[in-house]
């Protein structure tokens, strides 16, 4: 194991040989000459080492390491490099993420999501925290965290996601197509529900399920419900209403026809209680018959 200031001296001629008299560092290869130990640690015990053959490959491996630790000028530098500013370069994602409901999750919350800075690689590629096929999982760390959902009051939603239509035609039949996590919330200005500039501001649901399921929005535009909710009406009915917000299962499916007439009825009390009252509630409800007649049969 070394520290900085065990490999101080023994380093410090060749690190001027890289840098010239000066000691002003000039590339990675000046800084790798030390961080490139695995065994590389500060003071207080902390790795500071970097993996070289990673950094190369990953999307920084382009840039120069002061480019990032912009307190680095030479060599020795201060023990303690100034925090890295991710917006200098990433201007419209940090602006996002400052009005965001993660702008305060972490001391960093931009490596919560995209791991290690000396080893991001493109979000196409697979093996990134944000590939649309890692997403769920990435986002599951703290949303599937029972701990942490009651610490923090986060929906504990990863469980449902993965059992729903979505997470299986993701997780199980691995359709990029599928929506995961930032297909709903985005991917940086994730904005609370009670938001209304958010995606999934009530008002605002139907166009965002309606960015996949252009038809059915549609549909529902021309419907009672679309036109009440369009006609200011707070209380009418969004497609999280009947299908709910992570748990969703398949319409056509035997479970969701069983329980599509308590949702209608829970809206529709009067209509409901004459229903369970007919032969088709008699089949249904109380006999449990999956192909009887519900409300949307008819409606």
């Amino acid at each position: 194991m070394k520290t900085l200031a065990s490999v101080g001296l023994t380093i410090t001629a060749a690190v001027l040989l890289l840098t010239g008299p000066a000691g002003t560092l000039h590339a990675q290869t000046d800084c790798l000459a030390c961080h490139g130990d695995p065994s590389m640690q500060d003071a207080s015990g902390k790795s500071i080492a970097v993996n070289a053959d990673k950094f190369h490959a990953s999307i920084h491996g382009s840039l120069k390491c002061t480019d990032c630790h912009t307190n680095v000028k030479g060599y020795p530098h201060p023990a303690n490099a100034a925090a890295v500013n991710c917006s200098t370069c990433h201007t419209e994602e940090a602006s996002g993420l400052a009005n965001s409901v993660h702008a305060k999750a972490s001391e960093h919350p931009c490596l919560g999501c995209h791991g290690d800075p000396h080893s991001i690689v493109p979000k196409t590629d697979p093996k990134s925290p944000v590939y649309p096929l890692n997403i769920p999982k990435t986002c599951g760390s703290c949303h599937g965290n029972e701990a942490m959902a009651k610490k923090y009051g986060l929906p504990n939603v990863y469980a449902l996601y993965l059992d729903s239509i979505h997470g299986f035609a993701l997780g199980k039949e691995g359709l990029l197509v599928a929506a995961n996590c930032t297909s709903c919330h985005g991917s940086h200005k994730v904005l609370s529900h009670k938001d209304p500039q958010s995606s999934t501001y009530r008002t605002n649901v139907a166009a965002t399920c309606g960015s996949c399921h252009v038809g059915i929005n549609a549909q529902y535009q021309k419907g009672i419900h679309g036109k009440a909710v369009a006609a200011g009406d707070k209380n009418a009915p969004v497609c999280t209403d009947c299908h709910t917000a992570h748990a969703i299962i398949e319409p056509t499916s035997a479970d969701f026809r069983m329980q599509s007439t308590p949702i209608c009825g829970s809206c529709h009390r009067d209509k409901f209680s004459t229903y369970r009252d007919t032969f088709h509630s008699q089949l249904g409800l109380l006999g449990g018959y999956v192909e009887t007649a519900r409300c949307w049969d008819c409606h």
